[in-house]
């Protein structure tokens, strides 16, 4: 039997941050640590919420977990809903490791969104007055006052996860399945959105990940969040295994009045599954698919720690940035995953295909990113790096980026056995909003007027239409009147003179003053040719008054440097702002197409060599010294057809 079809209530799934060998790690007590006192938001009138027609640039994380989780729990998390909310707006947050978290600038927006799988269940295990403190493992987990015990009881905890995950076994799980415990964590994280949502200032969405999975550690997870009003419990993977059910429920949900959607995340992991060309079941893709999909899943999460699935070198050979900070591996594995189907370009590539050939397409997403913090805390800037998972990855040796004060068992001087330096410092959602509140920001995710950065907030926007050249200085309002921003459909070409005409772009972007200045601007196209997906990226804008060569479409180097002994990097490169307007030079008006936008930083110290200068050690060899930070908006699609 296929193990992702049908709904099955007993269905577990198996579901790990990362690592399943662990070298040295830091002492956690198992003392349960303060937690900022929450503060009711005081509400503000709506005639008194900023507003702007032409809509404001807002950032967020959509992917954050607590103690809630199963697995942040056990790894020494003892954040709450409300403390990430906290940390969200501005204040310190302490890491299980002992140090505090704080943000450079609050963010506008947020969701809290712990793993459906036995929400709330191992922080009660914990507890031995409850009835799963009373399992074996309960008391194993109370008595487990260091990492590595913490690990072991992880380890046990699961292949009993993992069988049930299977379909093929059910014992031992029951014991501690307990769902009242789970009503409750989830009434805890409804309860902390509403206590924390504050129209004009700050925008909580409730949420929760969708935690399901192939056969073989495939990552099919999605995050669920909710516009306004949420559901008793959430749909999980005890339920059904299989994503396609969870847009069923979705479906079932929207009839009932309680809008949601859900965000794919880390395609990267899913070992081609994610936008495969078949459905769960083996049977092909169709319109009612594509609709049902995209209804569903109009939004896709293209970077976080666990890396950014943009595009991959083997998909995109003729793209000198494809590789960045790439995790090639099924997540909570070593198992390799394969590209093809795990990179968003390439699903936007092959949608466009089915789209020309088949009338429809189920790839057309938005792009967004996220945290995926399990601390409760995104770690967003490589200055300032905790990685994701606790006190396993909470140090520079435990994360692999210094070499350990002894050689591990296995002779190693640096850790092994988990992907941690691979992960990345990453990463934001942003939307472009006409206030910060849940309607105006929902109704963004909804029409994909949406971006995504590495971290550093860069304000990247586009527009397209026909004639747009004639719009003077780029007016915003004219630009909406005449074109569509990004996340929107171009209309067929017009004719002039018996001729096509082709679309023009403008594409801006604003750097973070907090972090490098820009390099280069680029547009991202996609097409079909005979009957095949093609793409190319043209650098548009270039920093320092320099321009594309027509020929190759790249800017020049503009001498751009990092001091990797003290992570300095030039201030007289780079640019603040970036605009420009575009017209696509090899424009086919027969060809379905996309164009997206990307913008670059100058060249800046990774997490990784930061971690080793702060230890006064050269940076680790295998990885990576600098990176350039970016940030992508959301496509805009043309088609032929009316």
């Amino acid at each position: 039997m296929n193990t992702l079809t049908g709904v099955r209530t007993t269905r577990l799934f198996l579901f790990c941050t990362g690592t399943l060998l662990l070298g040295a790690c830091t002492e956690q007590s198992k003392e349960t640590v303060a937690q900022p006192t929450p503060v009711a938001a005081v509400e503000t009138p709506a005639s008194a919420i900023p507003s702007d027609p032409n809509r404001m640039a807002l950032f967020g994380d959509l992917h954050v977990h607590t103690g809630l989780s199963f697995d942040a729990y056990i790894f020494g998390t003892r954040s709450t809903p409300d403390s990430a909310y906290e940390y969200a707006k501005g204040q310190p947050l302490q890491h299980p490791s002992g140090f505090s978290m704080q943000l450079k600038a609050p963010l506008d927006f947020q969701a809290v969104t712990d793993h459906d799988l036995f929400m709330g269940v191992i922080r009660a295990m914990d507890d031995p007055n409850t009835k799963v403190g009373q399992h074996p493992l309960g008391k194993e987990l109370q008595e487990a006052d260091t990492p590595q015990a913490r690990s072991a009881l992880f380890q046990k905890i699961i292949p009993l996860l993992r069988a049930n995950a299977l379909g093929s076994s059910n014992e031992g799980i029951q014991d501690f399945y307990d769902e009242a415990i789970m009503r409750d964590a989830w009434k805890e994280v409804v309860d902390a959105a509403e206590r924390h949502n504050d129209p004009g200032r700050f925008t909580t969405f409730v949420g929760y990940e969708y935690t399901a999975s192939g056969p073989e550690r495939e990552n099919l997870h999605r995050n669920v969040v909710f516009r306004g009003a949420a559901p008793e419990l959430p749909f999980s993977v005890l339920m059904s295994n299989n994503p396609e059910n969870l847009w069923d429920w979705l479906d079932t949900q929207r009839s009932e009045g309680r809008e949601a959607l859900a965000i794919p995340h880390n395609s990267n992991g899913s070992n081609g599954m994610m936008f495969d060309n078949k459905q769960i079941d083996g049977s092909p893709l169709s319109a009612l698919y594509a609709e049902q999909r995209m209804r569903n899943e109009p939004l896709v999460e293209v970077t976080q720690v666990k890396g950014t699935s943009e595009t991959h070198p083997l998909l995109s050979p003729n793209d000198e940035w494809a590789d960045f900070e790439l995790m090639e591996v099924r997540i909570a594995s070593v198992l390799p995953s394969k590209a093809p189907g795990s990179y968003v370009r390439e699903a936007l590539r092959n949608g466009l295909v089915m789209q020309a050939t088949q009338g429809f397409n189920p790839y057309k997403f938005g792009m967004v990113a996220a945290s995926d913090t399990h601390v409760g805390a995104g770690s967003f800037d490589e200055s300032n790096y905790w990685s994701k998972v606790g006190f396993v990855d909470g140090t520079p040796e435990l994360r692999g980026s210094v070499p350990l004060k002894t050689p591990g068992p296995d002779g190693n001087v640096y850790a092994s056995g988990s992907s941690f330096e691979s992960w990345a410092a990453s990463g934001l959602a942003g939307v472009w909003a006409e206030s910060n509140t849940r309607d105006s920001i929902y109704e963004a995710f909804r029409r994909k007027e949406t971006f995504a950065t590495t971290g550093p907030r860069i304000r990247v926007r586009l527009f397209g239409g026909f004639g747009l050249d004639q719009v003077p200085g780029g007016d915003i309002t004219t630009l909406y009147a005449k074109g569509v921003p990004q996340g929107s459909d171009l209309p067929p070409a017009p004719a002039a003179d018996g001729a096509r005409q082709a679309p023009v772009f403008h594409a801006t972007a604003l750097r973070d003053s907090a972090s490098a200045p820009l390099q280069r601007l680029q547009i991202v196209k996609g097409w079909v040719e005979n009957g095949e997906g093609r793409e190319q990226v043209f650098d548009v804008a270039c920093a320092d008054g320099l321009t594309p060569d027509p020929n190759t479409h790249r800017c020049p180097d503009n001498g751009a440097t990092v001091d990797i002994t003290t992570c300095a990097f030039s201030g007289d490169k780079g640019a603040a702002e970036l605009a420009v307007v575009w017209q696509d030079p090899a424009f086919d008006p027969a060809a379905h197409a996309f164009y997206y936008v990307r913008a670059l930083e100058n060249p800046t110290c990774r997490w990784s060599t930061w971690d080793a200068v702060r230890a006064g050690v050269p940076p680790r060899e295998s990885l990576k010294a600098t990176v350039q930070e970016r940030a992508w908006t959301s496509p805009i699609w043309y088609s032929p057809e009316a």
